[in-house]
Order: structure tokens, then C-alpha cells, then sequence
């Protein structure tokens, strides 16, 4: 069975992103982005291109996963909770609870999870799940590694920076 870990951007610096994966010994990462960039020149590493060049020489193969990112209608319900509650994006800690309802009912309501490991293939052994928040709980990688857990019996790991 595969291993699973999940990693974001924010907080990390290219060095510690690959060295996290490196140490986790990830073979393959899924992008679990709709928008596969990321503002400001300390996270350049996680635009689209770059990272799959990136990866491509660290040997570790890159997944695209629209079908499991959030729409641009589900994000911005979880913009207007983060700014009523006055909670800048990056520093978000938890998810809306609407939020969530809504990604469990776009995402994961018809995802098969046995499906999803059949897919990536026998060469998928430590499968990072990866998206930008620094917190798995306030991401949907957190969410998706959830179902995995229940699915598959398997304790996903969460790599965050120091």
C-alpha cells in the first residue's frame, strides 16, 4: 500500500520544500491546485513550470489533480469566512465549516480512493498531496487526507516547516 504525506508552500524556502520531500522520500507529488501559482518571488518554486522542472530533475513525478481543487465558487466562500473573521489567507489556521461542506460535496463525494492509488500506479509508493497553506487543517489536502485515512486504514504524515 502507498504512503501518504501532505506539504504545502507557505513557510517553506525551495531548499527546505525539496529537502522535506527528499526526507519523506517522495516519489510522486499531486498538484491539488486549480490555479497552479503562487504570488511573490519566495514562493517562484511552486509556480507550475519551475516545480515540474524542479521535480523532474529530484526524480519525483508530478500529478495535476484538477478534479480534486476546489472551484473558484467553493474558494471564495472560504475568502468571505476568512475575511469576517479578519483572518489574513496565509495565516489561516481551520477551515470554514461551509467550506468544507461544500469541497466534501464538489470533491469527494464520488471519489474512490482505491481508484485514485490505482491510478497513480505500482510506481507510486510515498505520494505527497501538496496545495500552498502551511497548515493541513486549513487546506483541503488536509480534507482529502482525511478520506484517505478512513478509506485506506493509512495515517497520513504532514510535513510543515520548523
Amino acid at each position: 500500500m502507498a504512503e501518504f504525506v501532505t506539504i504545502g508552500v507557505y513557510g517553506w524556502d525551495e531548499e527546505g520544500f525539496y529537502a522535506a520531500l527528499r526526507q519523506a522520500r517522495v516519489d510522486t507529488l499531486c498538484d491539488l491546485r486549480r490555479r497552479r501559482g503562487v504570488r511573490g518571488a519566495a514562493y517562484a518554486f511552486a509556480n507550475s513550470e519551475h516545480l515540474q522542472a524542479d521535480l523532474a530533475r529530484a526524480g519525483i513525478r508530478y500529478v495535476h489533480r484538477l478534479d480534486l481543487a476546489p472551484s473558484a465558487q467553493v474558494r471564495e466562500q472560504q475568502y468571505a469566512a476568512d475575511v469576517a473573521a479578519r483572518t489574513p489567507r496565509r495565516q489561516r489556521a481551520v477551515l470554514d465549516l461551509g467550506f468544507v461542506e461544500a469541497y466534501q460535496r464538489e470533491c469527494l463525494q464520488n471519489f474512490d480512493s482505491r481508484r485514485f492509488v490505482a491510478e497513480l500506479g505500482p510506481e507510486a509508493m510515498v505520494i505527497a498531496l501538496f496545495c500552498v497553506e502551511r497548515e493541513p487543517a486549513a487546506c483541503h489536502r488536509g480534507l482529502l487526507a482525511q478520506r484517505l485515512e478512513a478509506d485506506l486504514g493509512v495515517a497520513v504524515k504532514h510535513l510543515v516547516p520548523a
